[in-house]
């Protein structure tokens, strides 16, 4: 049988320390309150208008992401450590990105083969020799992190295109302290309600040099996307204009943003639009989300993006297995952080490997995102292995692989009562001056008995993420 490390409980039942306080709460709670705090927490998302909307359903329904009132509880020490290899990580995946849009030396060296970062669909040639504000490519960072049987950490994946997920983060905290005020009279928890300041800190100092000033904006692709609510939380929370491509126009190199008091000068775009669409004169020309010109008012130093274009190379699963590497050969520390061991189906003997144990591992495309286009090889069934056999087959290039790791379970609230679910973690990081964190993150649930798949849109959940202080 697998044995799966339980946040809360030692393999012996008894409670780990920093659950302690928690569980004698736990004992006391009757299910009936717990049972409609949680129906007072559905209620209070629905209004506020918490939702996210999934692809491929009718257009304009939306759901509401399930909210569990059991936290995920970190103690210091742990977050501590987690801490240092986020900012190591995200430091040297800047320095990557720098260097193959400049002088490309981890190439010229041999760490990377040429062609997985030059052949990648989300290398932008545009970007070549193109300068950025601190050299800074990702300003946000969200790294997912597993934790596996023996209750060791793993980064499964960095996202650093448009990472979401933060308001969540955020909303879940509110939440725990409306709903249950005296756990946190009980419990040291380190705050996280500040991360839209430190947010629209870090985009103000990424602005252009000589911008003593600057003006903010949070670019949206509108109301039909998935991360519509969080787009106009965020810009809610920092105090930002929400705007669209159609609220910009680009002038002598220059950004600008219609206003009813005239046309105001944009310095900095969090932007949360793929390359694809930002600039239909640059990239899909059929694109109406972007602004005509922002390539080249961006190449001319005169706006920033966050995050920057061309970003999405380095978050690429074909990538991801590189990461240990770049970290030694731009910072010259070993990695804090593990990945987890990966097979690359480019590679014949990966492929061979792949092709017969497909039945025990996890393959997923490279340029995958959301849960979708991936194979849990232990809970799919024979015909799907089969017909996912035959896509790699054809496209070996577009898929890696990865051992189905026991994924941390935690005591989660559901119909049943109290059950343990799988887990995983998305601290948020910041990249400006300096890099910061909030402690903790956004951790997400696979509500679903037995299921290792945490997305919302496959049915996840989340729950508030606690890091206690020293």
């Amino acid at each position: 049988m697998v044995a799966f490390y339980n946040e809360m409980n030692t393999a012996d039942g008894g409670v780990r320390p920093h659950y302690s306080e928690f569980a004698k709460w736990l004992q006391t709670a009757a299910p009936e309150r717990l049972a409609r705090k949680r129906a007072e927490a559905d209620l209070t998302f629905h209004r506020v208008g918490i939702t996210f909307a999934v692809y491929g359903e009718d257009a304009g329904k939306e759901r509401l992401i399930p909210f569990d009132i059991v936290p995920r509880i970190i103690p210091a020490d742990e977050w501590r450590d987690m801490s240092a290899g986020l900012r190591q990580r995200v430091k040297a995946l800047n320095a990557f990105l720098h260097d193959i849009y400049h002088d490309q030396e981890i190439i010229a060296a041999g760490h990377i083969p040429a062609a997985q970062v030059l052949g990648n669909r989300q290398y932008r040639p545009e970007m070549q020799g193109v300068d950025v504000p601190g050299n800074i490519y990702a300003h946000i960072a969200g790294v997912d992190i597993v934790r596996a049987g023996e209750g060791e950490f793993y980064v499964l994946e960095d996202n650093l295109r448009v990472p979401s997920g933060v308001s969540y983060m955020i909303e879940d905290r509110k939440m725990m302290m409306r709903l249950f005020p005296e756990l946190f009279s009980r419990h040291k928890v380190a705050p996280v309600l500040h991360y839209p300041d430190l947010l629209f800190d870090s985009l103000r100092t990424a602005a252009p040099d000589g911008v003593e000033d600057p003006t903010v904006v949070v670019l949206t692709p509108g109301a039909y996307n998935s991360a519509y609510f969080e787009h106009t939380y965020l810009a809610q929370q920092m105090g930002v204009e929400l705007v669209e491509g159609r609220d910009l126009f680009v002038r002598d190199d220059t950004v600008w943003m219609r206003t009813t008091r005239g046309d105001e000068r944009v310095d900095v775009i969090y932007r949360r639009i793929d390359d694809d669409y930002l600039d239909p004169l640059a990239f899909r020309e059929d694109s109406m989300l972007g602004v005509p010109g922002l390539l080249s008012a961006y190449k001319a130093g005169r706006v920033t993006l966050a995050n920057a274009i061309g970003t999405g190379v380095a978050d690429d699963k074909s990538i991801y297995p590189y990461v240990p590497e770049m970290i030694r050969f731009y910072l010259g520390e070993e990695p804090i952080l593990n990945n987890v061991p990966t097979y690359m189906c480019r590679k014949p003997d990966d492929l061979d490997y792949v092709l017969n144990h497909l039945g025990e591992l996890v393959v997923k495309e490279v340029h995958g995102a959301g849960g979708y286009g991936m194979l849990v090889g232990p809970a799919a069934s024979a015909g799907e292995i089969e017909r996912f056999r035959e896509r790699l087959i054809a496209e070996p290039d577009g898929y890696i692989a990865q051992p189905t790791l026991a994924l941390s379970n935690c005591p989660t609230f559901v119909d049943a009562g109290i059950a343990p679910r799988h887990i995983d973690l998305r601290p948020f990081i910041l990249s400006g001056e300096e890099v910061r964190m909030v402690p903790g993150g956004l951790t997400r649930v696979a509500l679903r008995e037995g299921s290792l798949v945490v997305n919302s849109s496959q049915g996840g959940g989340t729950k508030d993420t606690w890091v206690l202080e020293e």
